[in-house]
């Protein structure tokens, strides 16, 4: 008998629910993820459950007893979801219905460590009663993800991508048979829908070393199964300063970029590489902004970073001299990331997003051509961009670093931080300081100029927040002379 303790928090749920494990015909198991993360010690709200009878009925009644709200999660398989609120977060309790037998049910399941069970009524009690007819228990010990049966992935083949998320974050080791059935299996992944895809990749993103992930699943056939177009860049070369062709370039960049974001070391990342990299607790905090549904900038800049040269095969050119020229391939970039990223269901704003790091991916080093960026230069970037200027900065830093790998000159390198650091410097003083103080208005504009409402007072007011960043303007009167100089230019004209 294993003998556990209980947090208050869950405690209070599973007592409130305990009435249900009273009915002869409603047999309840905690089963799945739950009894898994619980057996390694690993923090979960989320609570599966197997019951005997009806599991849409169950989960109704169960809303009741602890005062939470039902969702019908999947009609089809009779899936109910109770959400209930907790002291971080809320709880989610899906409840399932099993047949006759739960050990039938639970070697049905995808991974041993997943078929595991945990009678409800005994865990309530105290009395930990395991159920694992797969041996999920020993291969949780031991370190292995494994099969239940050769059989799962036709089943369902949402597993393949699965199998390497669990693995990641249960710190577990694929078992090799398991990890052939995935290979021999890898072309069943296409017929996921897309959804689920994003999702999963999304989750493998989130961890740290989310760039050996991507290297693992290319090695078992998934990931240029669910974005082709990645598959292209292999073996295509570039220019000699380029330590790798463009798909390893491309890998090593998401590696650059979790270690630029102090998620994980990088094979090539030497101390002193990251020790000037502008870095605060302001910047922290950016990244870990969700841009909708949960998900961070931190894991969607990772795409942005596999991403940023995908269209490299197509725009590559060379010349009688050998010369290797990719003309375009940050616009055809951008726009080919997001064919890839609507086929995969992404959000409209997470699209953008990521839009936003290929396309201007080459803008901060291009900025550094003729010396340190012009005020105005730095101003126009960072509203180009969206919103999404740091970020960009951090891809071309990471994209700099995947260029050279183990070749980098670190006095260079150094070099490049210096002027990167001096565009924020720049970007932060004009936010803070010069851009709340608002020279004029549409309604000045309107008065003073005879101007009727419409797209050139805008544009009018654009030309003097620029002029104002830049420092070539401070006071009411000096604006409206601009707007002045502007007319005597014949860029617009009075009403």
């Amino acid at each position: 008998m294993l003998v556990f303790e209980i947090n208050q928090d869950l405690m209070g749920i599973l007592t409130k629910l305990f009435p249900i494990c009273t009915y002869p015909e409603y047999k309840a198991y905690l089963v799945g993820g739950f009894v898994r993360d619980w057996l390694v010690g690993r923090p979960t709200t989320d609570l599966d459950i197997a019951v005997s009878g009806d599991s849409l009925a169950v989960a109704q009644e169960a809303a009741e007893l602890v005062d939470g709200r039902y969702v019908m999660l999947d009609e089809e398989n009779k899936v109910g979801r109770v959400v209930v609120a907790g002291e971080s977060q809320p709880w989610h309790i899906d409840i399932t219905s099993y047949g006759d037998d739960i050990e039938h049910d639970l070697l049905r399941r995808d991974f041993t460590v997943n078929a595991m069970a945990l009678d409800l009524a005994a865990f309530v009690a105290g009395d930990v009663k395991l159920l694992d007819p797969a041996g999920g228990d020993d291969d949780l010990k031991k370190g292995l993800l494994r099969q239940v049966s050769d059989r799962i992935f036709d089943a369902d083949p949402s597993r393949l991508m699965r199998a390497e998320r669990l693995a990641r974050e249960l710190n577990l080791e694929i078992e090799p048979v398991t990890e052939q059935s995935i290979r021999l299996n890898s072309g069943l992944v296409t017929s996921v829908p897309s959804e689920k895809i994003r999702e999963e990749l999304l989750k493998i993103l989130a961890l740290p070393y989310a760039s050996n992930a991507l290297r693992h699943l290319d090695d078992l056939g998934l990931l240029c199964r669910i974005i082709p177009e990645i598959g292209e860049m292999k073996g295509v070369k570039q220019p000699g300063e380029h330590y790798w062709d463009v798909f390893d370039h491309s890998i090593e960049s998401v590696a650059a970029i979790e270690f630029l974001l102090r998620e994980s070391d990088w094979v090539y990342g030497r101390g002193e590489l990251r020790a000037f990299v502008p870095w605060s607790d302001e910047i922290d905090q950016h990244f870990k902004e969700e841009i909708g549904g949960g998900v961070t900038r931190s894991t969607l800049i990772k795409i942005g970073a596999l991403l940023h040269d995908i269209s490299k095969p197509g725009t590559k050119t060379q010349d009688e001299n050998g010369r290797i020229r990719f003309l375009g391939h940050t616009k055809e970039g951008a726009s080919l990331a997001v064919s890839i990223l609507e086929r995969l269901r992404f959000s409209g704003r997470e699209i953008r997003y990521i839009e936003m790091l290929v396309y201007h991916h080459l803008h901060p080093a291009q900025m550094s051509n003729e010396g340190f960026a012009t005020h105005r230069a730095i101003y126009r970037y960072f509203r180009d961009t969206e919103g999404a200027g740091i970020d960009v900065i951090f891809v071309a830093l990471a994209d700099y670093l995947a260029v050279g790998g183990p070749r980098l000159d670190i006095d260079e390198w150094h070099m490049h931080i210096e002027h990167i650091q001096y565009i924020m410097d720049v970007h932060k003083k004009q936010e803070s300081e010069i851009m709340p103080l608002r020279l004029i208005t549409g309604n000045d504009l309107m008065q003073e100029f005879k101007l009727a409402p419409g797209k050139d007072i805008g544009r009018l007011l654009e030309l003097v927040r620029e002029a104002q960043a830049a420092g070539e303007i401070h006071t009411r009167e000096e604006a409206l002379q601009y707007v002045r100089n502007d007319f005597g230019r014949g860029a617009c004209c009075a009403a």
